[in-house]
């Protein structure tokens, strides 16, 4: 697999750090665990962090200290690993990566000609949604820009716009300053997992139009 997008620095740093909301964090973490470099990077910044705590001086606990946060530990309820079961007979999500198969994942639903979505349930912690977005081959979406950000990974097939071409791996970042139409490869069905807070907006008057009926 070559990768030839990735998240900007900021936002892996953001990840390394504990920073991202739950969908960031799915989305971002995808793409590190297919990429060579951004894995270096993560790494780079985890070691960066634990030697600046090293280096801070340090505090007088309390003797019950250890004992509370066992105690918290205890009393939070442990959610078991849960591998969506549809992932055993749906084609489409059998070969997920394993950090998605975690989550239920919804029904599908179109959202446009040759374009669906099926929703991931997160435990509802964070500003972002997340789903997995398919796209027939050669379907096309209108010139659009964001109200907020959109994390893409693509995870089967391909598209392009005006950023370049997109295919297993890659990672593509929008938002409100970005404009772009993207179209998919021909090649198959591009299966991409995305995370995303506001919504689409089209571009043009038929864009204006149908932006109502457009949902993801």
């Amino acid at each position: 697999m070559t990768i030839s997008h990735h998240p900007p620095e900021d936002l892996l740093a953001d990840y390394a750090t504990g920073a991202l909301d739950e969908a960031e964090r799915l989305v971002v973490g995808v793409h590190v665990a297919e990429c060579g470099r951004c894995r270096r990077f993560v790494r780079a910044i985890e070691q960066l962090a634990g030697a600046s705590l090293a280096q801070v001086e340090p505090v007088a606990m309390r003797a019950d200290a250890f004992d509370a946060v066992m105690a918290r530990i205890d009393r939070r309820p442990q959610p078991a690993r849960q591998v969506s079961a549809i992932a055993e007979i749906d084609p489409e999500l059998a070969d997920l990566p394993e950090m998605v198969k975690r989550y239920k994942i919804g029904k599908r639903r179109r959202v446009a000609p040759g374009i669906s979505m099926r929703p991931i349930m997160l435990s509802g912690d964070g500003k972002s949604r997340a789903f997995l977005l398919r796209s027939e081959p050669g379907a096309r979406m209108l010139e659009h820009t964001h109200s907020g950000n959109e994390l893409t990974c693509v995870l089967k097939g391909s598209f392009s716009h005006l950023g370049g071409y997109y295919g297993p791996g890659d990672f593509d970042y929008g938002d409100d300053e970005v404009d772009h139409r993207p179209v998919v490869g021909d090649e198959g069905p591009c299966v991409c997992l995305v995370a995303m807070t506001g919504d689409l907006r089209m571009h043009g008057l038929l864009g204006r139009l149908i932006s109502p009926f457009v949902r993801l």
